[in-house]
């Protein structure tokens, strides 16, 4: 079933009224609706995926701590509807966005639920992957080797907490009726908590090149998350690494498949987190 039939099948059996057009994302639509009690809220169908299965479970542990309150889910159809919130993070500067950021993950980061998958599991998938690249990795072999090596490492034990799994700017809203940023569109695993930050670190990247010297920008960016969350640096710098390398894979490959040269925003894309991972090796806890 595709989700624009899903969407409106879910409008009936919900007795939703949709009051403007849809938003449509890569992997999921989101209507805004009212309800029969003329509550403004938000539809959301989601493509199912590995990444997004833990959404709805992650937003039930929650339970609006931190992130967009779950009024009402439909887990087998991947069907959500959530309150209405205002703007975004994005609109603030970037001095209280990392902030925010650095707050939210002292909010939802929650000891591992047994209702939430594993994001190391999906981790060691993905350094397979890169691994299966060999030298066809357009990244400094060292910085490849750093992160197989970092990332087999930083799976090898259990995971602990609840994650996000995607937490940047664009994914924290205001919520006005309690005066606070929430987090919204979660990965939803149980993981590491040091995971975060590189989802940040790869967003605003404009100012970055606006500052003149990236790397040590990026420097200053991390140990503002670091610092604020009280993470453990050297194991946020790994996963910076790790998850920067598996970015430059996740391009080779998606060209791969469709049989194709990588494009302009590909390369842009894989320099830019190659500047990241050159920015890590400087941090040295």
């Amino acid at each position: 079933m595709t989700l624009e039939r899903l969407l409106g099948e879910m409008l009936t059996e919900w007795e939703l009224s949709p009051t403007a057009d849809p938003i449509l994302r890569v992997a999921s639509i989101v209507q805004p609706v009212t309800d029969r009690d003329k509550r403004r809220l938000m539809l959301k169908v989601v493509q199912p995926d590995p990444e997004t299965h833990g959404e709805i479970p992650a937003l039930q542990v929650w339970k609006g701590r931190g992130a967009v309150e779950l009024m009402r889910a439909d887990p087998r159809r991947g069907v959500l509807l959530l309150e209405t919130l205002d703007r975004s993070l994005t609109e603030e500067p970037t001095d209280e966005a990392y902030a925010q950021i650095a707050r939210l993950c002292g909010v939802v980061h929650r000891p591992a639920s047994p209702k939430l998958p594993s994001s190391y599991a999906l981790v060691a998938g993905w350094l397979d992957d890169l691994a299966g690249l060999g030298r066809e990795v357009p990244a400094p072999p060292r910085f490849v080797e750093q992160a197989l090596r970092a990332g087999r490492q930083l799976i090898a034990g259990e995971p602990t907490h609840v994650i996000h799994g995607d937490l940047h700017d664009e994914n924290v809203m205001w919520r006005a009726r309690t005066n606070e940023w929430v987090a919204i569109d979660p990965k939803g695993f149980n993981g590491d908590p040091c995971y975060e930050p590189a989802s940040m670190l790869w967003n605003r990247w404009e100012e970055l090149e606006w500052y003149g010297n990236p790397g040590e920008t990026i420097r200053d960016r991390f140990y503002a998350l670091v610092d604020g969350a009280e993470f453990d640096e050297r194991r946020s710098r790994d996963w910076v690494v790790v998850r920067a390398m598996i970015n430059v894979s996740w391009a080779v490959y998606d060209a791969r498949r469709e049989r194709r040269d990588l494009s302009d925003d590909e390369h842009t894309w894989i320099t830019q987190n190659i500047t990241l991972a050159k920015a890590m090796q400087d941090v040295r806890p």
